[in-house]
């Protein structure tokens, strides 16, 4: 079979930054560009992440694009306090070696989604304003996109408030329009990426296999250390490179179809995901919801490749 064509929309982050380098290092995948979206931190700091991580892995030839610095009505909000300032805490940090596309995010997409030949394979894994922008500006487009992937949701609760998960609670506006869009989604959310977890003793494992090894290391010595001390968890849980491993091996995730809207405007429950999981609507599904994974078959996939890196 020939290798999934995608375009990842992130915001670079520790688990963004390993959901590059699994689709890096996976023949599966066919990376064709990087766009950054403020999410996990300002802009700035995640398209200069983006860079970084594709630079370690000796990978100029993927574009990067800056795409929208804040959500489309809300300000931003970040989640500086688990990623640091620099949204990579952990690893000493270096420059790029050469800047961002001069071409926005949706400029870049655009251009991939015409020139690809194929219908290519949107992966979200920040908040969903760019994806948003190419659902309302792209829409003769629309058929050039195979399907879009995100990490965000939840069935069951949040984890940034009691009701939303981060991703979605950033932006719900934009969140809305995505989901609402008619285009195939499939929603990875806390249900599976809460058991997609390393601890210490993988990031053990990966010292010394390389620079992308030690790279990630280091990431997790930071990760890890914060979910032991704020959760009191095992290890941290890498919720955007689930997308990736799902494309890689499509049996890793048990979805079912729902219908998913989106709350946009209560002060209780803003950026909740309201998973119908048991058609007590009876409206039609609008996503392909995760519900488990086959953890010790993601936790092999992703040592593994990352171990082979360079």
């Amino acid at each position: 079979m020939s290798a999934r064509k995608i375009v990842l929309d992130c915001d670079p982050g520790h688990d963004d930054a390993i959901a590059i380098m699994l689709a890096c290092a996976s023949p599966e995948i066919e990376l064709l560009g990087v766009t950054t979206v403020a999410g996990n931190v300002t802009l700035e700091h995640t398209t200069r992440n983006a860079l970084r991580v594709l630079d370690l892995l000796g990978r100029a030839d993927i574009p990067v694009a800056a795409g929208r610095d804040g959500p489309l009505i809300r300000k931003l909000s970040t989640a500086a306090v688990m990623h640091g300032e620099s949204g990579l805490a952990g690893p000493l940090a270096f420059e790029p070696s050469r800047s961002q596309s001069h071409l926005t995010a949706l400029q870049l997409i655009e251009e991939v989604l015409r020139q690809a030949g194929e219908p290519i394979t949107l992966v979200a894994t920040g908040p969903l304003t760019n994806i948003a922008d190419v659902v309302r500006q792209l829409p003769e487009a629309h058929h050039l996109i195979a399907e879009i992937v995100i990490m965000g949701g939840a069935v069951e609760l949040g984890n940034w408030t009691p009701a939303a998960e981060f991703n979605i609670w950033v932006d719900p506006d934009a969140a809305k329009i995505v989901f609402e869009a008619g285009i195939p989604l499939t929603m990875i959310g806390l249900e599976v990426t809460h058991q997609a977890w390393l601890s210490d003793a993988h990031a053990d494992h990966l010292r010394g296999t390389g620079r992308a090894g030690q790279y990630v290391a280091e990431l997790l010595d930071h990760f890890v250390k914060f979910h032991q001390d704020r959760f009191g968890w095992p290890g941290a849980p890498i919720h955007d490179a689930v997308t990736i491993a799902h494309l890689i091996d499509p049996t890793l995730v048990s979805t079912m179809a729902m219908n998913v809207q989106i709350e946009t405007t209560s002060p209780l429950c803003i950026g909740r995901t309201v998973a119908d999981r048991w058609s007590v609507t009876g409206l039609p599904p609008t996503a392909k919801v995760g519900l488990t994974i086959d953890r010790d078959r993601f936790v092999t996939l992703l040592l593994s490749a990352i171990s082979h890196l360079a």
